[in-house]
């Protein structure tokens, strides 16, 4: 899953991509290295962001969604909005990310239904308690989602889950989760790993956003040994590349090479 954020704010990106242009031509790159999914966003849910009105989170995606969406590959919005989600989704977004997991905007649930999409549903906490078993939050964050979802007619083949890393969590807490997270499997639902140059790798690794792509993929090739079954990343290539050697190693098997490929 390639993040694209047409925010001014993001805490990696932000006012990189913003003109319409820019965002699809970063689109298209991540098509053609390898994107399964495209995950678009207009408001940051970086720590201490500002809320974004509704009008201008859709001002933000109106000049570069149905132009995403052409490229073929099938879109993610990324919003806790229900209106946002609903219009992005009419003009052919086929997913939804929530990172409050159907439990910020009371006509979520619905929305999605209504659309017929997926939902990936993020648990979320409002400050990080250093105090509390966050597996355990984790678990019962995720069962209001899930009943959130059932309740509105979402079947359990378009629910993923996202145990959201670095949203409400100590530093230690993300690697609790990282160490853990093959025990999210109990849920029986897809799990969507994202932790692309967050603090949590900066703090191991004392780099600054833009350095971060090896602790990301370290992360996300421990992510997905673990069980994770979508990464969201902003470095689409080395990211497809690392996936492409974990799969050799399970199965055991290399792929028959190009002609002409490197020795």
């Amino acid at each position: 899953m390639g993040i694209l954020n047409v925010t001014p704010d993001s805490f990696s990106d932000g006012g990189r991509h913003a003109a319409a242009d820019a965002a699809l031509a970063h689109a298209q790159a991540m098509v053609a290295e390898g994107a399964d999914i495209l995950d678009i966003g207009a408001e940051s849910t970086r720590p201490g962001a500002l809320a974004v009105p509704e009008a201008e989170e859709w001002a933000r995606l109106e000049p570069v969604l149905s132009a995403v969406i052409a490229l073929g590959v099938p879109v993610s919005i990324d919003t806790y909005k229900a209106s946002i989600a609903a219009r992005a989704c009419a003009q052919g977004a086929a997913l939804v990310n929530d990172v409050w997991g159907l439990q910020k905007d009371p006509a979520m649930a619905d929305a999605v239904a209504a659309a017929g999409v997926p939902v990936v549903m993020m648990h979320n906490r409002r400050e990080a308690d250093a105090g509390i078993d966050i597996l355990s939050d984790i678990d019962r964050f995720f069962e209001r989602s899930m009943t959130l979802a059932e309740r509105a007619g979402i079947p359990r083949s378009r629910q993923i889950l996202d145990p959201g890393f670095g949203f409400g969590k100590t530093m230690d807490q993300n690697y609790q989760i990282l160490n853990r997270l093959e025990t999210l499997a109990k849920h029986g639902l897809p799990i969507l790993a994202g932790a692309s140059r967050k603090r949590m790798i900066g703090a191991v690794l004392d780099v600054p956003t833009d350095e971060r792509l090896f602790g990301s993929l370290a992360v996300h090739l421990l992510a997905a040994a673990k069980g994770a079954a979508i990464l969201r990343v902003h470095d689409v290539r080395p990211h497809v590349q690392a996936m492409a050697i974990l799969a050799a190693t399970r199965a055991e098997h290399v792929p028959v090479a190009p002609e002409g490929a490197r020795p």
